[in-house]
């Protein structure tokens, strides 16, 4: 099954990397809430995209309407529990790579990547599911640019 949702208009992909300064005691805490808020909050902005962690660092790729995702990307650049943060890519694509995503949490290296989706106005977990080849390419230029594992 593939994820892309190739029907609609062109949409506005960013793809970003940042330090995280949460401490590792926090981590599973703070991670969880980042993780919530961000499922509810992009649902409603037309927002989906999918988000790598490591210890150290943060690489995400947000997809839907131009204005929206700037207007997240401003919010995200002021959260202080990250810094230096930097656009790895970002313009119109044909259709989004995550289509069904919410937003989804990927391995860092050599773990499962857990993509989301959602029904009846819930996240669930997906199927799995091959990556496509466009997914592919994506967390390979986050992975790559974080220095975790490549793809």
């Amino acid at each position: 099954m593939a994820d892309a949702d190739e029907s609609g208009p062109p949409v506005f992909r960013l793809i970003y990397q940042s330090h995280s300064r949460i401490p590792k005691t926090d981590r599973p805490t703070v991670l969880g809430e980042i993780f919530s808020q961000a499922r509810a909050n992009n649902k409603g902005a037309d927002i989906t995209g999918a988000l790598l962690i490591t210890d150290h660092y943060f690489a995400q790729v947000l997809e839907g309407p131009q204005s929206n995702v700037e207007e997240l990307y401003g919010r995200i650049s002021a959260d202080p529990r990250h810094e230096r943060l930097a656009v790895l890519d970002s313009g119109t694509v044909e259709h989004r790579a995550f289509g069904k995503w919410s937003m989804a949490q990927v391995s860092a290296a050599g773990h499962a990547d857990i993509p989301l989706h959602t029904a009846n106005g819930q996240i669930h977990p997906a199927a799995p599911s091959h990556l496509t080849a466009e997914q592919s390419k994506v967390f390979a230029t986050m992975r790559n640019a974080i220095g975790a594992d490549t793809v």
